[in-house]
C-alpha cells in the first residue's frame, strides 16, 4: 500500500506517521516490523521543468507506435 505522508521531528530525529487506514488495511499491531520505502515526492512542475528542451518528433513517435503494433 502507497501513501504520502510529512516528515515530523521527533526529538532530534525526524518521524513518520502512519495513517490509520493503512494500519487497518494491513493489520499491523505496535512493535511489529515493516517495510519502508523511501522515496523523496518531486512537485510536476520540478519534473517538467527538466523536460523543457527535450525535443521529440510526435510523427516519428507514431511511426514507431505503428512497426511495434504490425
Amino acid at each position: 500500500m502507497i501513501t504520502i505522508t510529512k516528515l515530523k521531528p521527533w526529538g532530534s530525529s525526524l518521524g513518520i506517521v502512519v495513517p490509520n487506514e493503512i494500519i487497518k488495511a494491513e493489520h499491523l499491531k505496535e512493535g511489529e516490523e515493516i517495510i519502508i520505502e523511501i522515496k523523496k515526492k518531486h512537485s510536476l512542475k520540478k519534473v517538467f521543468g527538466t523536460l523543457k528542451n527535450w525535443k521529440v518528433n510526435s510523427q516519428q513517435v507514431k511511426d514507431e507506435l505503428r512497426k511495434e503494433w504490425e
